[in-house]
């Protein structure tokens, strides 16, 4: 058809703008199978089966949808016939409870009545009783009153009565104690007065005399650093004199600490020092000094040379060691050596 062959040529020319062709004229023809080749026959082969099969599905489609369309209104008869039956009894129920409540409620409202009557009743009954009671409280608390206003017309008239004896009292015992006061008070100033001014020039005579001590303490303290400022200026001059003779002297001695240190400590005594006060040391220890004499030549002339003779002068040389001992510290030697001289005495 025309329809067809444009749409070809519509979707054709779409793909051939790509390269800038453009269909002017064309013949659509149909496409045939060659030997061999039956594609095209397989294809519309294919066409009538998928015809035929899709007329198989819709009529079973078509059979379904009438069964089951039967099915559902059978369903929905027995349905629809049991909902009517329950909203049916629903709305019975439902009738039979509303003229239940009905009945409650008009019943509710006849107690409700009569309740509130009988407590209009109550109420105006207390009421009564109240106002009873504060006309009796009202009639005893003026009977009370009147009493009471009698009773404090009294007081306060006696209580004016006792005002003025207490005045005449007061305006009497004024008139006889003010002169006594009078004289009291002027005779206690005046010895205050008098005590007043013996307090303040005893106190002007110890503030002279604390300032007159003042003084004197500063003119000493005064003087006191006066001295101790010339002793420190004569310390600091006998230091520059001493200074400038150890100048001196180390000038005269060629800088030679040592030289100058031997003329300071002749010059000044310290060797004669130093002798005397070894001598007394030496004297107040008192030392034991023995001498030994071992013999001349002539002891030895009867005894020959050699071993001998050390051992003769180690014999000598005992008896005065131990005699040294024995002076010194008291102790005598064993009884084998010997007896000492003086050790009995």
């Amino acid at each position: 058809t025309k329809e067809f062959k444009k749409e070809v040529f519509e979707k054709v020319q779409l793909e051939l703008n790509q390269f800038g062709l453009v269909i002017y004229n064309a013949n659509v023809k149909q496409l045939v199978d060659v030997p061999g080749h039956e594609y095209f026959s397989y294809l519309g082969q294919k066409t009538q089966m998928e015809a035929a099969n899709q007329a198989k599905i819709d009529v079973a489609e078509a059979k379904m949808k009438g069964e089951v369309g039967a099915k559902e209104r059978t369903g929905l008869t027995i349905q629809n016939a049991a909902k009517i039956d329950a909203e049916s009894k629903i709305i019975s129920t439902q009738r039979l409870g509303e003229g239940t409540k009905e009945e409650i409620k008009v019943k509710s409202e006849v107690q409700v009545f009569q309740n509130e009557k009988a407590a209009l009743v109550a109420q105006a009954d207390a009421a009564l009783a109240i106002q009873k009671a504060a006309l009796t409280k009202s009639s005893r608390v003026a009977e009370v009153e009147a009493a009471k206003a009698v009773a404090m017309r009294e007081a306060e008239l006696q209580t004016q009565v006792e005002k003025m004896n207490a005045l005449t009292r007061t305006e009497k015992l004024k008139a006889e104690f003010l002169s006594k006061a009078t004289v009291e008070y002027e005779t206690k100033v005046q010895e205050a007065n008098w005590e007043l001014y013996d307090k303040q020039k005893k106190a002007e005579a110890v503030l002279y005399e604390k300032q007159k001590q003042a003084e004197a303490t500063k003119a000493a303290a005064d003087a006191a650093f006066y001295a101790k400022q010339k002793e420190a200026e004569g310390l600091v001059s006998m230091a520059n004199a001493q200074g400038t003779y150890i100048k001196t002297l180390l000038g005269a001695v060629d800088n030679n600490y040592s030289a100058m240190r031997d003329f300071l400590m002749i010059n000044n005594g310290i060797y004669q020092d130093i002798a005397k006060t070894n001598a007394m040391a030496i004297r107040d220890l008192q030392p034991k000094i023995s001498v030994w004499n071992q013999g001349g030549a002539g002891v030895d002339q009867g005894m020959s040379s050699g071993g001998m003779k050390d051992i003769a002068g180690l014999y000598k040389m005992l008896p005065p060691v131990l005699d040294t001992v024995y002076e010194q510290t008291g102790m005598q030697p064993p009884a084998w050596i010997g007896t000492l001289r003086g050790a009995d005495g």
